[in-house]
């Protein structure tokens, strides 16, 4: 279970503070799924791959309430997403993303930071 589940460094597990993390599922979206299974020769509609997007997050909506929410754990889901890659944002305790391990779901959890790019200097 948890050896595939790569989780950044940056997330502190330890915490009894409420955290933000990205969860990064293991299906992908469903336009991705559609050209990988292209390449690979399988056939795939469209239709299919973004029930099977559709199905991932209900498959985790039930994970976390198994684990999370009959557990009285604090928790919640800030945003969804399903296009350019497939999975939520969330905040819990730090400590409790162990629970989320179980998750046949789950294949990435990064931290959610704020990235800033610095414009490059304007030329003279």
């Amino acid at each position: 279970m948890t050896s595939a589940i790569h989780i950044d460094p940056e997330v502190d597990m330890n915490s009894e503070k409420m955290v933000e993390i990205i969860i990064h599922f293991k299906t992908q979206p469903a336009k991705v799924a559609v050209a990988i299974a292209e390449m690979s020769g399988v056939p795939l509609t469209l239709e299919q791959a973004k029930q099977d997007v559709e199905e991932s997050h209900s498959r985790f909506k039930k994970d976390i309430e198994r684990y999370l929410g009959q557990n009285q754990i604090p928790y919640s889901i800030k945003h969804t997403y399903k296009m350019a890659f497939n999975g939520v944002s969330m905040k819990l305790p730090g400590k409790e993303i162990k629970r989320l391990l179980q998750s046949n779901e789950i294949a990435t959890i990064y931290a959610n930071k704020e990235i800033k790019l610095i414009p490059p200097p304007k030329p003279k």
